[in-house]
This record gives C-alpha cells, sequence and structure tokens, in this order.
C-alpha cells in the first residue's frame, strides 16, 4: 500500500469511529499501521501480545491497546515534505502564567524542605483548529520530526492523541535493552555554543541515577554512556544512553513498571512526585508522560516511548502538554519561558490549522 492510499485508510478508519494506530520508528521512512476491525476497547495487563500500546501516566498495572490480530496491518515507504519552521506566536494569558508559576513556587519549596530533590510539573494549554484535516496532520507530524518516535492514534473513547516523542522508555529485543536517560531542556540556535548549567546537569545525573539503581536487579550487565548535547527538532536536551543485558525471566512488563514514570517526567522519589503531581496539577495528565509503541513477537521485542511533545485532539481543539523538571534552582519565570519554548513542537505540526 502506498501512501496516497494509507492516508486514504486512515481517513476512512477516522470518519467512521474506528480504532487505528499509525507511526514510525526515529530516524525511519517507513510508516506502520494498525486498523482495528471493530471498536471495542481492548485493555491488558501483561505486555507480551502483539500490537501497540498506550498507556497513561498514572499507570496501574492496565493500558490500551491495538491488537495486531485483531486489525489489518499496513506498512509503506514515506517520502517527506518539506516546510519552513516558523515560530507560531501562543497568546498571553496572565493567569495561566501566574497559577503555573504559583504551582511551581510550592513545588520549589517542597523540594527545599527535603520532600524530594526534583518534581516535574506540567501543564496543558488548548488551541482552537481551523479546517482540521487528519491527511494533513499525517503529513506535517511525520516530516517535520524525523529524529523522533511519530504516532497518531485514535480510538472513539480515548479520542486522537499524536506526538513526536525523543525520548526511549525501553528498546528491547529479546533480552537485550536500551533505554536512555534525557533531561534539561534550551532552544537549538544555529551555531550558537551550548552551555548547560549546573541545575540542568544535576537534574540529568538524578535522572540517569535513578535508572541505573532500578535496573541493577533485573539486568546481567549494565553500560552506561557519557552524557551529550541532543537535539529535538527545535530543541537540545541532555542525554545519557543505557544498553544492557536482561536476567532470564525479566520481562517487558517487569521493566515497564519498574522504569515507569522515569525522574525525566516524574520525579525523585518516584512514588512521593507522583502522589505530589495527581493531588496539585489540578488536571488529568491522562496519556501525557505515559508510554506508548509496538509491541512485538508476543513481548520479546519493543519500541515504548515515553509520551512526551503530544498532544489530544477532540471536537477541533488541540491541547498540548507540557512541563518541565523542578529542583530546588528553578526559576519560576523561566520554567514558564521554557514550556513555552516545547510548544512549538505540536504547534509546528498544526501551523496550517491554527
Amino acid at each position: 500500500m502506498d501512501f496516497n492510499l494509507l492516508s486514504k485508510k486512515v481517513a476512512e478508519q477516522y470518519n467512521k469511529n474506528l480504532p487505528f494506530v499509525i507511526y514510525s520508528l526515529p530516524e525511519k521512512d517507513r510508516l506502520q499501521a494498525l486498523f482495528q476491525k471493530d471498536d471495542r476497547l481492548h485493555a491488558i495487563k501483561e505486555l507480551n501480545e502483539s500490537g501497540f500500546v498506550l498507556a497513561p501516566f498514572d499507570y496501574k498495572e492496565s493500558s490500551f491497546f491495538i491488537s495486531e490480530k485483531e486489525s489489518e496491518a499496513f506498512q509503506t515507504e514515506f517520502e517527506k515534505d518539506i516546510f519552513e519552521t516558523i515560530p507560531v506566536a501562543i497568546p498571553s494569558n496572565e493567569d495561566e502564567e501566574n497559577i503555573y508559576i504559583k504551582l511551581l513556587q510550592k513545588t520549589i519549596d517542597t523540594i527545599k524542605r527535603g520532600e524530594a530533590s526534583k518534581i516535574v510539573i506540567a501543564r496543558p494549554k488548548a488551541f482552537e483548529l481551523k479546517g482540521f484535516s487528519i491527511e494533513k496532520l499525517i503529513k506535517r507530524l511525520f516530516s517535520a520530526y524525523p529524529t523522533a518516535f511519530r504516532y497518531i492514534w485514535y480510538h472513539p473513547e480515548t479520542g486522537l492523541w499524536c506526538g513526536a516523542t525523543p525520548e526511549i522508555l525501553v528498546e528491547m529485543e529479546n533480552n537485550l535493552f536500551k533505554t536512555m536517560a534525557l533531561a534539561g531542556t534550551q532552544p537549538y540556535i544555529n551555531n550558537e555554543p551550548v552551555i548547560w548549567r549546573a541545575k540542568e546537569q544535576n537534574e540529568q545525573q538524578q535522572v540517569t541515577d535513578m535508572i541505573v539503581n532500578k535496573l541493577k536487579l533485573a539486568t546481567s550487565s549494565l553500560e552506561v554512556s557519557d552524557t551529550y548535547t541532543h537535539r529535538a527538532g527545535s530543541l537540545l536536551h541532555l542525554r545519557t544512553d543505557i544498553i544492557g543485558k536482561l536476567n532470564n525471566g525479566t520481562t517487558l512488563t517487569a521493566i515497564a513498571e519498574a522504569l515507569h514514570p522515569t525522574p525525566a517526567v516524574g520525579g525523585n522519589p518516584k512514588k512521593f512526585s507522583q502522589e505530589f503531581i495527581i493531588k496539585n496539577e489540578d488536571y488529568s495528565r491522562e496519556f501525557y508522560t505515559g508510554f506508548v509503541g509496538p509491541i512485538l513477537n508476543n513481548g520479546s521485542s519493543a519500541s515504548l516511548m515515553v509520551n512526551l511533545r503530544c498532544m489530544k485532539i477532540k471536537d477541533n481543539t488541540a491541547r498540548i502538554y507540557v512541563g518541565g523538571g523542578i529542583t530546588s534552582d528553578s526559576n519560576p519565570k523561566e520554567e514558564w519561558q521554557e514550556t513555552q519554548n516545547k510548544m512549538q513542537t505540536m504547534l509546528q505540526v498544526l501551523q496550517p490549522m491554527l
């Protein structure tokens, strides 16, 4: 099936309110799709079935799933469109900014009392769409961010979710695995030197240490790379790669439960940070900062990604989610601006529909 036919098939499935997912792995020009044959909402506890999983931030042993055996599967090569990146102006909203900054200050005070060393605070922002087109969304999303994992998921009971995420939760092939620690953010500016402050470096080290500690008991070998600057579209991050070999009997489910949510999207300590977020953010993250991706060969291989740089589209409204890691050194005004910068990832996808 070529791209135009696949795009048409997606539009038909969407107009019939039938579930589907279409995705592409980082650095790949191949699109893969599953079109579910009915509108049943599948949930799985064990990640041991071939298909595509969408797990919420508040993950409690169950995820939504499009099963390969319940779907038609298609794939095609994809030729990227080239379009100019023009920053989208974000309307200022003093009330939104004040509410977010107040929460950030509360978070910093909590950290300074020693209750946590890092907590990730996020917020949603709604944008009205004009003339939404699923075909246009496909073309823009998969063209714009070739180094990211890109996906569009639709189920009538979850709504349409899509994203371009740079962060691996876990990639697994038999008993070999790869994950990463990703933290710190600054805008990418051509030819500008990249300088990371102590705040970002400390935040990155916390993420790395937590992941390594969680994996030690489940692995027979573990290798940790040097930390380096990683570009994701218009943003830069600090990144550390972690690879290794799992002990016999360690399942994909066990690794996902051990790692999620990482300090890059939750905080440290894990349980306290997650509870603080759910209690204080005053909205449901739903699938933002959950995990998403294909499971192959009944769970022996997978590419599960942290669901960052994503949005939910419903009733001609796009709800974009953005956040940042807060430590005792955080500056609330700077953190607000960082979330403004992060919105550009999805706004570039939406630009012709705004």
